[in-house]
């Protein structure tokens, strides 16, 4: 499975959720109020900007936000919202591609860095994230902790949300950190909609490794966006590392 092949135009436009799940107000403020702050009235590049769940109303309270992403329905989307004069977006990997001039803050949410599938990739994208910031700038990085405990031993399999019309699925390949995302939608009948996604997941130390290659430190870890202490407990995590200033 290709990242361009599955965000595609029906993955668009099935992404917005306006008012619910990603987009609920109690998700969404606390994590622009933040990275509002981190930007420190300065620039800030949002790697795999999507459809602009967070650009679009970080961009509303008077960040200047540019965006890189790799799928055209996706920017399509976001072009539905704001036009490219107000969130300029480069088409392109987050691991490679350059947008013009440097930032104060990058940022790459909702787990989105483990969409690179390989550890040299995954690396690339901090050394990405270092080419845009000026000196003292900071990678933010929002993304959950391996739930391998709820694994049995023998078992690949793991159901990680159940509700009315919706059952989550992860598989996992603990050898090669896979795991692939199963989101199963249905309703009364019998048909149901399927849509996967692959990643590499990524232990909070082995990112911190990552980041250190590219020249970062760590500044700061949450176990969320109101900046709730990070515990063995935690599902996620929102670590902020910086540039040497």
């Amino acid at each position: 499975m290709r990242q361009e092949d599955i965000w595609d135009a029906e993955a668009a436009r099935r992404y917005d959720t306006p008012g619910t799940g990603m987009f609920a107000p109690e998700v969404l403020d606390p994590a622009v109020r933040r990275l509002a702050g981190l930007a420190g009235g300065g620039r800030a590049l949002e790697f795999a900007i999507g459809t602009g769940r967070v650009a679009v109303p970080l961009a509303e309270s008077g960040v200047s936000v540019t965006g890189i992403e790799l799928s055209r329905p996706m920017i399509d989307q976001l072009r539905t919202k704001a036009d490219a004069e107000t969130i300029p977006v480069i088409e392109g990997d987050m691991a490679t591609a350059r947008a013009p001039g440097t930032y104060t803050l990058v940022y790459l949410v909702f787990n989105t860095i483990s969409n690179l599938l390989t550890q040299a990739e995954q690396v690339d994208c901090f050394r990405n994230a270092a080419r845009h910031l000026e000196p003292g700038g900071r990678f933010v990085i929002e993304l959950g902790v391996p739930d391998l405990r709820t694994l049995p031993p023998g078992q690949q399999a793991a159901v990680f949300h159940c509700e009315p019309g919706y059952i989550g699925l992860d598989t996992y390949d603990v050898v090669r950190q896979h795991l692939v995302s199963h989101h199963f939608g249905f309703g009364d009948g019998r048909e149901a909609r399927l849509f996967r996604s692959p990643h590499r997941y990524i232990w909070p130390a082995e990112l911190d490794l990552m980041a250190q290659l590219a020249g970062f430190e760590l500044e700061s870890r949450h176990a969320g966006w109101d900046g709730a202490e990070f515990t063995a407990e935690s599902r996620s995590h929102v670590s902020v590392y910086r540039l040497p200033g």
